[in-house]
């Protein structure tokens, strides 16, 4: 018979991961990860901690093999270990969506009102790209658009879409994508374009679901 301490230490280590997720700054770190890599200063940046706490969360993430590190000067820079990372936070995050209590109300509270926000699937948007009726804006910072996004994409990160409107052209339909489903960058670029006369919709979900489905992907 199999021995019991061997198997509950199997099980221990299998936990793991979901042990280092078990934090909501390091799951937000993940999914910034999941769009490419970064370095510690942008990503406190990004999740609004110290360089000290970001550093620390990294840490438990980098123990744990979901992170992997790489210096270059001064900077260190971290990325997703691999692409089933990147899967995991999705399955945790469709099992919220699915079971915990409230999640729908939490999300509102942070995006706001959705429902006046016109949507579209990645199906169609990849219709529409073949089509070349549409401008695509990726609204994410630039180093993410650099480390990957939808192909034919314009960069023009949610900061500086005020000041540039004027590179849309007049009359376009335009999508806007970001993270992910519970990025509010996508949904703020829509609400303005849609005050200033441009009609415009957002992307179902973000560009790692994109890349994920296996659709067409540019880099820079």
């Amino acid at each position: 018979m199999a021995d019991r301490g061997a198997k509950a230490a199997l099980y221990d280590a299998l936990v793991q991961s979901a042990k280092a997720l078990a934090s909501g700054r390091r799951a937000e770190l993940v999914d910034v990860l999941a769009q490419g890599e970064r370095s510690v200063e942008e990503l406190a940046q990004e999740i609004g901690q110290s360089v000290a706490n970001t550093s620390q969360h990294l840490q438990r993430l980098l123990r744990s093999g979901l992170v992997q590190s790489r210096r270059e000067g001064t900077r260190v820079y971290y990325s997703l270990s691999s692409p089933v990372v990147g899967d995991l936070w999705r399955t945790m995050r469709r099992a919220a969506q699915e079971h915990v209590a409230g999640l729908e109300q939490l999300a509102a509270d942070y995006l706001g009102d959705r429902s006046t926000l016109r949507t579209i699937t990645r199906e169609d948007l990849r219709a529409r790209l073949r089509d070349g009726d549409v401008v695509v804006l990726d609204v994410r910072p630039a180093a993410e658009y650099a480390a990957g996004h939808i192909r034919g994409a314009v960069s023009i990160p949610i900061r500086d879409l005020r000041s540039r409107l004027d590179e849309i052209p007049e009359g376009a339909d335009v999508v806007a994508y970001c993270r992910g489903p519970y990025c509010v960058y996508a949904d703020e670029a829509v609400r303005l374009l849609t005050r200033t006369g441009v009609t415009a919709a957002r992307l179902e979900d973000g560009f790692p679901e994109w890349a994920k489905a296996r659709l067409p992907v540019g880099r820079r």
